[in-house]
């Protein structure tokens, strides 16, 4: 182990490398997992719940919504500022009050080869993200604000190094309703803050379209 950390010492120049966080950090971010997972399905519950306590008069007025949905996404991510593609998928809950909850999965992947031979630079950013978003309804549109927090992963190019992550992320947004249960999910930007990274803060944004099903 102490040979390929002095190897790769000398490479530091052109791919930084850090070699994972530390054992209490570990610990803290698989916390921060369970918690996001417990998060997601207490509000979903309770969505669930309240929502078959309410009578709605039309599609966008009753007590409580679930949906869930995907997109595809373009980002340009800090880290070399290099532009990267990728999907998420998301669960959005939604009450009368037009205060709801966010939950976002999101993976980001770059792949470029020097030489039809040689290895390839892959570098890969998923995020795992949870928080409040509020919303309003004009006619078929529905525009939103967002703020999400969570966990990323980053992996560097050539397999050099990985490290996990504290994330902030601010969004804002707006659906089209296409019909009483679909929704194209026109534009959602996101400002991805990585205040943690090991070489100094690091930042993305990008936009993602895709479509949004009401569950119920």
């Amino acid at each position: 182990m102490r040979q390929v950390k002095r190897e790769m010492k000398s490479f530091d120049t052109f791919i930084p490398v850090r070699y994972g966080p530390s054992s209490s950090t570990t610990m803290k971010l698989r916390l921060c997992r369970g918690l996001f997972v417990i998060v997601l399905l207490a509000a979903a519950l309770a969505a669930g719940r309240f929502a078959h306590a309410q009578v709605a008069p039309s599609a966008d007025a009753g007590g409580a919504r679930l949906s869930a949905g995907g997109t595809a996404s373009g980002y340009l991510l800090g880290y070399g500022q290099v532009k990267i593609m990728g999907a998420s998928a998301f669960v959005d809950g939604d009450t009368k009050r037009h205060i709801g909850f966010e939950g976002e999965a999101r993976w980001l992947l770059f792949h470029w080869k020097l030489s039809d031979t040689g290895p390839s630079a892959d570098e890969s950013a998923s995020t795992y993200l949870a928080g409040p978003r509020y919303s309003r309804y004009y006619g078929r549109f529905q525009p939103y604000v967002k703020g999400l927090v969570g966990v990323g992963y980053f992996n560097y190019p050539y397999h050099y190094g990985k490290e996990t992550d504290l994330v902030v992320a601010p969004g804002c947004g707006f659906d089209y309703r296409i019909n009483r249960r679909i929704r194209w999910r026109a534009v959602d930007f996101e400002y991805q803050l990585w205040p943690q990274f090991h070489y100094g803060q690091m930042s993305s944004a990008g936009v993602s379209t895709g479509l949004r099903f009401k569950l119920f």
